[in-house]
């Protein structure tokens, strides 16, 4: 019986009356990750994750995710578990605190099976600038999976978990879950606490959840969310059940969609598909609007700017003195700080913190970095202004589907345009989901849908209608 095949309330069912019990979906999942070859995990838990099965069999199954699989990304910090950050620089760091998201999803006795591979520090989009290997996508093994959260959604779409966490600083959960066929969200930036969460660029990261489908994110992030007084920039808001919503009918729902979503840039059989989905809305009682909103243009460079300056100054502290890598070659304090960082790194982290620390430096903060913030807050305006006439925004997630393994390495900014149209979210701090709403090439498509702040349960309303009406069938073929 494949276990981990059942949603997520046949298996609750089955493990209240004991018909399974967690240590058979424990198993299950090691054995699939023994299966695949898809270099989804950089650290495998698998003796805890035993252990911690076995233990629960006495306790009372209280909960939906109760028992349930999860895969973490390897830029959250898991107490006595090594979490790298896919870097040489951490490869050896086991930290002696949980993050708080995991704090949380071991309050509902979910088990950690292991820590994901992804983009060194989350700097990428395809899954490729990790230290160790390339994360491959499990609909074709020749195509990127995404990133930077590669193996968060690699080994769910290979249904090696149901559920894992991600990152999102530009579009690093939406886009390989459009890559790989999966249901990924962003929330709201302070939804989610980023303590115990490795910063790449701290005013853009959020934590969220990638799953197969929608009940099963909402589900996830109803367990994650909440204030969290270690971290000054989590919200009080009231976290609400993010399901509420799902299945109730949509009719008269305001919708926008941009109209730079859907330029020359986005491949014709990418928008295509996403017509057909505004034709569908429209026939089931929706209001949907062609708009425009302003500096969306100017994502790519302010992403640049904001993002690079603040990874600059977060990643000073990797400096061979108090973790990571420690280098014994060095006459002084210069000599250790560099010989640390050059080994250390790979390309792409030392490229971005050289452009992130010129941007800093002196008079081009002024020039540049103050700039930047006053274009995003211009971009943010528009957003607002938008979404105080319409409940949401749609829209492709990305510009095309997953395309092959290679094809970006020779330019350092080609890959920076997979997220272009992701990357406006996170400059406004807005909760934004993608899902599959079709395939190209038998690779699937993922459509984008943005919310007004702290209303992702309006979100799932929306993605769980279309999810319904598509009835499409996401499981790649069987990965050998």
């Amino acid at each position: 019986m494949r276990y981990l095949d059942l949603d997520i309330k046949t298996i609750n069912e089955k493990l209240k009356a004991k018909e399974i019990k967690p240590i058979d979906l424990v198993n299950e999942a090691f054995e699939r990750i023994e299966k695949t070859n898809l270099n989804c995990f950089i650290t495998l838990n698998k003796e805890n994750a035993i252990k911690k099965a076995l233990d629960l069999e006495n306790k009372e199954v209280d909960n939906l995710l109760f028992g349930l699989p999860i895969a973490i990304k390897d830029n959250i910090l898991t107490k006595n578990l090594k979490t790298t950050a896919a870097s040489h620089i951490l490869d050896d760091f086991i930290p002696i605190y949980d993050a708080t998201v995991i704090k949380k999803i071991n309050e509902k006795n979910m088990i950690i099976i292991g820590k994901t591979n992804m983009d060194e520090f989350a700097m990428g989009s395809t899954g490729e600038t990790s230290y160790f290997k390339n994360t491959l996508n499990p609909w074709n093994k020749e195509v990127i999976p995404g990133g930077s959260s590669s193996g968060s959604a690699s080994c769910v779409a290979a249904r090696i978990t149901p559920f894992s966490l991600g990152t999102d600083t530009g579009g690093s959960i939406r886009q390989p879950a459009s890559f790989c066929g999966l249901v990924g969200l962003k929330p709201t930036y302070g939804r989610v606490s980023r303590y115990g969460v490795i910063a790449f660029a701290s005013s853009l990261d959020q934590v969220g959840p990638i799953t197969r489908n929608v009940y099963e994110n909402a589900l996830l992030l109803n367990a994650i969310s909440g204030y969290d007084k270690n971290d000054l920039t989590s919200s009080k808001e009231v976290v609400p059940d993010f399901t509420a919503l799902i299945g109730k009918n949509i009719k008269d729902l305001k919708i926008a969609v941009p109209n730079y979503y859907m330029s020359e840039v986005i491949d014709s059989e990418i928008r295509q598909n996403v017509s057909k989905i505004i034709t569908l809305l429209k026939e089931n009682g929706c209001t949907v609007d062609y708009i425009d909103i302003d500096y969306l243009e100017y994502a790519i460079p302010l992403y640049q700017v904001i993002a690079l300056g603040e990874a600059s100054s977060n990643l000073a502290r990797y400096d061979g003195v108090r973790y990571g890598l420690k280098i014994d070659n060095y006459q002084n304090i210069d000599d250790l700080y560099k010989n640390t960082r050059t080994e250390g790194f790979g390309s792409e982290v030392k490229r971005r913190i050289m452009i992130g620390s010129y941007i800093l430096s002196g008079e081009n903060a002024q020039n540049y970095y103050y700039k930047a913030l006053k274009v995003r807050k211009a971009m943010t305006d528009s957003f607002k202004d938008v979404l105080e006439k319409y409940d949401l925004i749609i829209g492709p997630t990305n510009t095309d589907v997953a395309y092959k393994l290679g094809t970006k390495q020779d330019d350092a900014l080609k890959s920076f345009y997979d997220d272009l149209l992701t990357i406006p979210v996170n400059m406004a701090g807005l909760p934004a989901l993608s899902l599959p709403i079709g395939f190209k090439n038998n690779l699937p498509i993922g459509m984008h849908i943005i919310g007004n702040y702290f209303e992702e349960d309006k979100i799932y309303q929306l993605a769980s209608f279309i999810e319904k009406k598509l009835n499409l069938n996401t499981e790649p073929k069987e990965v050998e």
